[in-house]
């Protein structure tokens, strides 16, 4: 008996260890790098260039909006928070709207027709729906955190790169269009937003304005401050490539100090997993045997 149950053990260990460890494997940095190293990422393309008329499929999708009691105002802000978010289908505020205001209701009748009517079915019910309306806006904020702190730990990368370019004699477009280029890989968010910048100035938008719309997509306050210095340093002829190079500086100890701040969180966040998971079975396992012989001993 005592040679199966330690076979049993080991058996258990091992198999949940190798399944700790391919998990954890799998979910690793290195591994994500190498995986979209061997394929070809979908983003090295250069943004599809939209005429400057109003789109068709965007003016279909808007027409539907007063359906769900969408209006204008509440449509282009919802497009542009969707946008933020990373979802630029010109269907996606009436997809969220939908999800929003009618995927609750029908989840709360399949809820109430499924089930046995009683007050816990009501209750249910209630859950379910509750559970579905706020579930859109959790799905986009976590999407908005995701993309923004990307955008934060990329950008002193980006700029680094963009002062490598400048000093070696390209422009200031020029740069921009081969540090996208070179971050698709390690920062495809990032990427993105400089080649729509880009694509803007070479359709004719100011570069000002361009920098401006930047900012007011990301909603960073480090790119914030960056279109600020590029904005003054274009409006009074100053070195960019200092400028640059002194903000590069500036983000990459913000970039540590972040790292720095989530470390010391988690001496914090461990303590619910230690108290609720880690101690009972330590006591059972150490105090155990103790309370067992102290209940023989005392029960005869």
């Amino acid at each position: 008996m005592l040679i199966t149950l330690v076979a049993v053990f080991v058996a258990v260990a091992l198999a949940a260890g190798i399944a700790v460890s391919s998990a954890l494997l799998s979910a690793s940095t290195e591994r994500k790098r190498l995986r979209e190293v061997t394929r070809v990422p979908d983003s090295l393309a250069l943004p599809e260039v939209l005429s400057l008329s109003s789109d068709p499929a965007a003016s279909s999708w808007q027409s539907a909006a007063p359906l769900l009691g969408l209006s204008k105002k509440d449509w282009n802000r919802l497009q542009l928070r969707l946008h933020r978010a990373g979802y630029g289908h010109p269907g996606a505020p009436l997809v969220y709207t939908f999800a929003e205001r009618v995927v609750p209701l029908i989840a709360a009748a399949a809820t109430v027709l499924l089930l046995p009517a009683g007050a816990r079915t009501y209750f249910m019910a209630a859950i379910a729906g509750g559970a579905m309306f706020f579930a859109p806006g959790l799905v986009v904020d976590r999407s908005l955190a995701t993309r923004r702190r990307e955008i934060e730990n990329g950008l002193a990368d980006a700029l680094d790169l963009l002062v490598v370019c400048i000093e070696a004699g390209l422009g200031l477009d020029q740069a921009m269009v081969k540090t996208s280029d070179e971050l698709a890989i390690a920062y495809p968010v990032l990427a993105n937003e400089l080649r729509i910048v880009t694509t803007e100035i070479r359709a004719g938008k100011p570069r000002v304005e361009a920098f401006k719309s930047l900012a007011q997509r990301t909603k960073v306050d480090d790119v914030r401050s960056l279109v600020a210095m590029l904005v003054q340093t274009d409006r009074f002829g100053t070195s960019i490539g200092q400028a640059l190079r002194t903000h590069s500086d500036t983000s990459r100890e913000k970039r540590r100090q972040r790292a720095e701040e989530r470390a010391q969180k988690i001496a914090v966040k461990l303590v619910f997993p230690l108290v609720l998971c880690f101690f009972p079975a330590f006591y059972v396992v150490v105090l155990g045997p103790a309370i067992i012989t102290f209940v023989r001993s005392f029960g005869h």
